[in-house]
């Protein structure tokens, strides 16, 4: 609680969009006391969101620091396109409140830096938003490597594919977009609808070392089935100082729905946690089981105010991931794939576009480590090479 015992002001920057699964998370704490949502900010008119009707006495902006200066907000949610983060941030944390920003938080190592140094000079709290690092199941997954369950760990990969439709793309100016107005944006599979299975790669590879992982080499193939700026399918395998390597293979032009799995493999065992939906399978048992329970990042920002809770997500934590950003800013254009490889399915902004093959091309270099060109896939290329990726 703030002075005088209330509730903590809290705005959202960006509240249309995906903003709207904040405003249904900030609901529910709202109308408990937790918080009191203060301030709505959306350049657009704002969306009605049935299950999150805007409270009584909340004030609508066009203009985040017109809304800093009237609300002055304890904690402000950032829900807007990557590349406005770090401006929109520093304003926030210069305002003097606590910051829980979307991912990917910024992206390059250099944006990194100055937002936390920013947060560091004024003694804010900055929360990232990876909502899947709060999942009982990840930490379930995280005690098991601990206890030494599945052995020395000697990789760890993913695998995802998801569609995504020609009006995805259509959606707003920058998306599938590598930079717009000289910025930087890397709206690809990688950085953004997928970031979160990176994320938790990383994530378990921290577990096994106990420290944030140290990139010596970052390797990536990028793919796109579209004529976009950015990969759309993509294979990443990070070698990192020490611990195991990391291996990503995701796409948004898969054959079958693969909602995202995070696959261990130790000396003793395997697990596989499927991170969307908290489904985790352990050396030993028959099948993969819900484990049920996952911590809000905006609830443990509120308690970290409250009482010194550790942030699941801090920006700390999150250095690594921005680490494979800043190396995809110099690597080259996707490979653009076409013909046989490619299929359709529905028409118009519906449609979508299939790579054939590629469900089990990444699964494959998610089980094993090996990259699609090393394993001989035909439509494979070479991949880009970054070494040596800074200390942080």
């Amino acid at each position: 609680m703030t002075g005088g015992g209330r509730p903590p002001r809290v705005a959202l920057v960006g509240a249309n969009g995906h903003g709207r699964w904040h405003r249904r998370a900030i609901a529910p704490l709202h109308a408990a006391g937790r918080l009191c949502l203060a301030g709505l900010v959306d350049v657009r008119p704002l969306e009605e969101e049935p299950a999150a009707p805007v409270p009584p006495g909340t004030r609508t902006f066009t203009d985040h620091r017109a809304m800093l200066a009237a609300v002055r907000p304890d904690v402000v949610v950032v829900c807007t396109p990557p590349h406005t983060h770090l401006p929109i941030a520093l304003d926030v944390l210069a305002a003097g409140a606590d910051l829980l920003l979307e991912k990917p938080p910024v992206l390059d190592l250099a944006e990194h830096r100055a937002l936390a140094g920013a947060a560091a000079a004024g003694g804010r709290a900055v929360q990232i938003g990876f909502q899947a690092l709060g999942s009982a199941a990840l930490a379930e997954l995280t005690g098991a490597l601990a206890a030494g369950r599945l052995g020395p760990v000697s990789r760890v990969g993913a695998v995802a594919a998801w569609r995504r439709p020609d009006g995805y793309y259509a959606r707003s100016p920058w998306a599938g977009r590598r930079s717009l107005g000289g910025r930087p944006v890397l709206d690809g599979a990688l950085a953004n609808p997928l970031a979160h299975a990176v994320m938790q790669c990383l994530a378990v590879a921290e577990a096994v070392t106990g420290a944030p992982v140290q990139p010596a080499r970052i390797e990536v193939e990028r793919y796109r089935v579209r004529p976009i700026e950015v990969d759309d399918t993509a294979v990443l395998r990070l070698t990192p100082r020490d611990g195991p390597p990391v291996l990503a293979a995701l796409t948004l032009a898969g054959e079958d729905f693969v909602p995202g799995e995070v696959v261990v493999t130790g000396g003793r065992g395997r697990a596989v946690l499927e991170y969307p939906t908290d489904r985790l399978l352990l050396p030993g048992e028959p099948a993969p089981r819900v484990v049920p329970g996952r911590r809000g990042l905006l609830e443990n920002l509120l308690d970290h105010r409250a009482d010194g809770t550790p942030l699941i997500a801090p920006l700390a934590r999150t250095a690594p991931f921005t680490g494979v950003l800043d190396a995809l800013r110099a690597a080259p254009e996707p490979a653009l794939l076409g013909g046989a490889l490619v299929g359709t399915v529905g028409d118009g902004p519906r449609r979508e576009r299939v790579l054939r093959g590629v469900n089990a091309v990444l699964r494959h270099a998610a089980e094993t480590g090996v990259l699609p060109s090393e394993a001989g896939v035909p439509w494979a290329v070479a991949p880009y090479r970054f070494e040596e990726a800074p200390q942080r």
